[in-house]
């Protein structure tokens, strides 16, 4: 199993590596970076016009020069409205490139999540998963379109009043920058301790989501068990405690808040006091001066807007390691791709050659399995519950992969055929088949999106199920809920097996597919079975007596072996495993 990982690398190659995986984000960048500029050069104008107009427009012989002052002050609203219309589009832009790009990373992490094997998935806990790629998404998506356009345009910002304010004075532009620089490297460190308490409270959403999501899925379960005060306690417990990963990481942020008002003050409070020596020197002018201390403030007012980006940027930065954790993820049971084999359609052989599996730090399940299985056989697979028969089913179906021997399929190995042919050719009815919260017609298509109406009526007709069809109170727009809660148990499992049937697959795995029906609805699933498995190869986990007697074949599993095989007539007459199964399946019955 590989295990999704959140590890702390620095935020810069984070963010390098991110915006890689990305490449939407990229887009039409370098306009969007003309525009940048523009805007930004549109600050320094009002600064240079009012140098201008105290040295040149404000004569002190023969009065101001009022066209000078004119020019300069239509220059400057030009220069503004310029300034306006260039951020506006670079906002369009920049906001039309980020939402693009985010789109593509929700969809590049959930196909990923679902590429990961049934081990990995089960590993993470689903509001986990989930927030990897809604919450962690959106912080990213915070960061781009407020914090990346802050640092486009404060960076510009900072860079130009830095050459003007050289241009004008070197001496005070050299004091500006000695008064900043100790706060500049303290910020190094900082940025370290806010990673780190970002990351854990983004760790935290993944927690209080799925506490969330767990008792909204399990209510029935919580009210059966008077559990409502528990099950508030432990969400309660969850939104307390990223309530405090996320203070935690706020008290931080607002450490840098009053470091940067008292770095400007003294800096501002510097320059008057030394530019006023310089000018009393003559070696400053009076506009200079009052310019410089506009430049001052473009000079820290990127600064200022820093902390709060460092905010978004520390947030986005825990957020893409959680999502890049997701896709660094690779998956254990991975797809043959164009290499892979197209099987041709037909019955199935199976065969398992020295099949041994065990779950990630566990015992082993299955030891050296081998069983051939011919094309259009029908096996019964029976056990005890944990001797294995459920692993045979995902091993067989390529939910997982053995840990060591093969699964072949008409002679080739499983892991060498596309999942595309896989899919088509095997399907499994899981023991809880899982419904959509949709119509009854759109689930049954879900195992043939082609299929139309009347073919799914066929289906259930086949099946045996044509009355029950006409006894839903909506026929095939009968909504069946979210996971098919206005269905009963059986009838979900009904759904599940006609979904299977439609899908018509080469060979069919029922895990325990019938376990969930009333005994009534079984015998007719039984008698449906036998036209649905004519012709294909068909395994089932054995639940009830029943669907042993109607296999072919049954497989006996006992502790991770097969004990015994053979037919159940040849099987229940001798001594062993499936005897005493039988036996104790017959008790049951005459309760």
């Amino acid at each position: 199993m590989t295990a999704i990982d959140s590890g702390q690398t620095s935020g810069l190659a984070t963010l390098r590596r991110g915006l890689r995986l990305t490449p939407e984000f990229r887009r039409g960048i370098s306009g969007t970076l003309l525009l940048a500029l523009v805007a930004t050069v549109g600050r320094i104008v009002v600064p240079v016009a009012v140098q201008q107009t105290l040295d040149r427009g404000l004569r002190p012989h023969g009065g101001p020069d009022i066209g000078f002052i004119r020019t300069a002050v239509l220059v400057c609203g030009a220069a503004v409205i310029v300034t306006a219309v260039a951020a506006y589009r670079m906002n369009v832009r920049l906001y039309r490139t980020s939402e693009s790009g985010l789109a593509a990373l929700r969809v590049r992490a959930f196909r990923h999540v679902h590429d990961l094997s049934m081990l990995t998935q089960s590993a993470e806990r689903r509001g986990g998963l989930v927030s990897r790629v809604t919450t962690d998404v959106d912080q990213i998506s915070q960061f781009m379109q407020y914090g990346g356009l802050m640092i486009i345009v404060a960076g510009g910002q900072l860079v130009m009043a830095s050459a003007l304010m050289v241009i004008y004075s070197w001496p005070l532009a050299l004091l500006v920058w000695a008064v900043f620089a100790p706060l500049a490297f303290a910020l190094r460190f900082f940025q370290r301790w806010l990673s780190k308490a970002y990351g854990a409270a983004r760790e935290r959403v993944g927690d209080m989501l799925s506490a969330v999501s767990e008792s909204v899925v399990g209510a029935p379960v919580i009210r059966a068990y008077g559990a409502e005060e528990r099950t508030a306690r432990r969400i309660g417990e969850s939104v307390d405690a990223y309530r405090d990963a996320q203070t935690h990481a706020q008290r931080l942020v607002a450490l840098t808040y009053p470091s940067t008002e008292l770095a400007s003050a003294i800096a501002t409070a510097a320059v008057v006091v030394a530019g006023t020596e310089l000018g009393i020197g003559g070696h400053l002018t009076t506009g200079r001066l009052v310019a410089f201390l506009f430049l001052v403030t473009l000079f820290v007012s990127p600064l200022q807007v820093a902390t709060e980006v460092l905010n978004d940027a520390q947030n986005a930065i825990a957020g893409w390691r959680r999502v890049l954790g997701v896709l660094d993820a690779t998956p254990d049971v991975a797809d043959p791709g164009p290499e892979g084999l197209e099987l041709p359609r037909g019955a199935i052989e199976v065969r398992f050659d020295e099949v041994s599996f065990a779950y990630p730090g566990g015992p082993t399940v299955l030891h050296g399995v081998s069983a051939d299985i011919a094309p259009g056989s029908r096996v019964a697979v029976v056990g005890e519950t944990g001797s294995g028969k459920t692993t045979f089913a995902k091993l067989l179906t390529r939910l997982m992969d053995p840990s060591s021997g093969r699964v072949l399929i008409d002679g080739v190995p499983l892991t060498e055929i596309r999942f595309s042919s896989l899919r088509e050719r095997i399907v499994m009815v899981p023991q809880d088949g899982f419904l959509f919260d949709a119509g009854l017609a759109d689930n049954i298509r879900y195992g043939r999106p082609a299929a139309t109406d009347e073919d799914i009526v066929l289906a259930l007709t086949e099946l045996g199920l044509a009355d029950w069809l006409q006894g839903l109170p909506e026929g095939l727009r009968t909504p069946v809920g979210q996971r098919g809660e206005s269905l009963s148990a059986g009838e979900r499992q009904l759904v599940a097996l006609a979904r299977a049937y439609l899908a018509d697959p080469d060979l069919l795995v029922l895990d325990e597919a019938t376990s969930a029906v009333d005994p009534a609805t079984e015998v007719r699933l039984q008698r449906a079975l036998e036209g649905i498995t004519r012709g294909r190869t068909a395994i089932s986990i054995a639940h009830r007596l029943s669907t042993a007697e109607a296999a072919g074949e049954v497989l006996v599993f006992d502790h991770g072996r097969i004990v015994q095989r053979g037919p159940h007539a040849a099987l229940v007459e001798e001594p062993g495993r499936y005897a005493e199964l039988y036996a104790s399946w017959a008790a049951q019955l005459d309760r």
